[in-house]
């Protein structure tokens, strides 16, 4: 630990010294090392009378613009970026990867204060990832990590060896991880700054006046860690008028009172629920309020049921909805919502336009039908998937005597959900729903 503590302590002073030559301000604020989980973080040191914490020029920002003026990569990636084969991310993916690899990177002092590994799932382990099978985030990285590795190979690796070799780092081996780093860093850190646009086709000479917002990574602003309570926020003074320093960025308290000496200076990453902050940033929050609730039945699952491709075309018949994204406190209560009561009448209305006329005459709509916090559209689903044999007969039976064994017209979305209900109720899909959100 003690050894651990040296080595952080060891890069924090070459990157102080750094952010000092390239004339950044630490005006009220000491940058730290936190912890193994958290890495160095933004604490408060002084008071300062304007609020203002930290001052860092946008000369010193990696954006899009910087990574195509670079007088090694620059040529590479403007021929690449006007022929619409790289966006702005690739191109800062790119930069930080190959900066890493560089043996004279100007960019090092930076670079060595980055995390080496990440707790996204995109590191996670096998046996690690298995631990969220069954969920949509088990899903999304197994397509992020295929996309990734397929822009590695086609894109990514070529390029990089090609414009080392041109620098002279002749021996430096290339592999898929220095990727992988570089996106996560990306990911992680990456903030939206005002920036003068390039012209996509035009000399990155050319001067515009036009301001784009871009995505771009701040040198010590980007220390600052989440808190649902952020006690500051980031500005940029783009004529100097604002706290003397034209064209910079700086972190401003929004503290209404003096800090205390070395509180943390957090910021805020947005409105995000634990499945977001896990998938981009590698962290979750105890109590999330802005958590929510990702309930789906997987497309490819669908084969394995009886009847699967009958039930498909229903389910398309039908305008029915796979998920659903619910905030998780509308869960507090279970399937209704807090303050749902049994004499609720507004469910009339809508049991009339789903259910305009019935075969039988004896199916009713329920009286909860308004009140659960799952949308009918996937209600609708789970009510296809979860139908047996009889009822899917039923279905069909009902269907035709309506448009006709020769099938005259085709029969309307409401007509397809109505004929469903009529046969299956909702038995099936409450049993499905609770099956789910016992997965879950």
């Amino acid at each position: 630990m003690a050894s651990e503590e040296a080595a952080a302590a060891a890069k924090l002073e070459r990157f102080l010294q750094w952010l000092q030559v390239n004339k950044a301000e630490l005006r009220g604020c000491n940058i730290k090392y936190c912890d193994q989980n958290k890495g160095f973080g933004v604490f408060s040191s002084n008071d300062v009378s304007d609020g203002v914490l930290l001052v860092v020029p946008l000369d010193l920002a990696i954006t899009p613009m910087r990574v195509l003026q670079d007088p090694l990569i620059g040529p590479e990636c403007r021929a690449m970026f006007e022929e619409g084969e790289v966006d702005d991310r690739f191109l800062m993916i790119l930069f930080l990867m190959l900066e890493r690899l560089r043996n004279n990177s100007s960019w090092k002092p930076y670079l060595d204060m980055l995390p080496t590994t990440f707790g996204n799932p995109l590191w996670f382990t096998d046996d690690e990832l298995l631990e969220l099978k069954g969920t949509t985030l088990y899903r999304a990285t197994e397509l992020q990590r295929k996309r990734l590795l397929s822009l590695y190979e086609d894109k990514a690796k070529g390029l990089v060896q090609k414009l080392l070799i041109l620098d002279g780092d002749l021996e430096i081996e290339v592999c898929f991880e220095d990727f992988l780093w570089a996106n996560s860093v990306f990911w992680t850190r990456a903030l939206n700054i005002p920036l003068p646009r390039i012209p996509r086709f035009a000399g990155v000479d050319g001067q515009s006046n036009e301001t784009v917002w871009v995505e771009g990574l701040v040198p010590g602003i980007d220390f600052c860690n989440h808190n649902l309570k952020a006690v500051a926020t980031w500005e940029v003074d783009g004529t100097g008028m604002a706290i003397g320093v034209p064209q910079s960025m700086y972190l401003l308290s929004a503290e209404k009172t003096p800090f205390q000496m070395e509180k943390e200076i957090t910021i805020s990453y947005g409105n995000k629920g634990n499945e977001e902050l896990l998938y981009l940033y590698g962290f979750v929050i105890d109590n999330n309020p802005d958590e929510y609730l990702m309930v789906h039945y997987p497309v490819e699952a669908i084969q394995n049921v009886p009847f699967a491709d009958s039930k498909m075309q229903l389910l398309e018949a039908q305008k029915a909805e796979m998920r659903c994204l619910l905030p998780k406190r509308l869960l507090a209560h279970g399937f209704f919502p807090e303050g749902a009561t049994s004499n609720d009448n507004n469910s009339k209305g809508k049991a009339e336009k789903i259910c305009s006329f019935s075969w039988s005459g004896q199916r009713r709509m329920p009286s909860y039908i308004n009140k659960l916090v799952f949308p009918e559209e996937f209600l609708t689903a789970l009510r296809t998937i979860a139908m047996q044999e009889d009822e899917l007969f039923k279905v069909t039976s009902f269907l035709e005597e309506l448009v006709g064994s020769e099938g005259v017209r085709q029969p309307t979305d409401t007509e397809v959900k109505t004929a469903v209900w009529e046969a299956c109720g909702d038995s099936g899909a409450l049993q499905l729903l609770f099956d789910l959100l016992q997965t879950k």
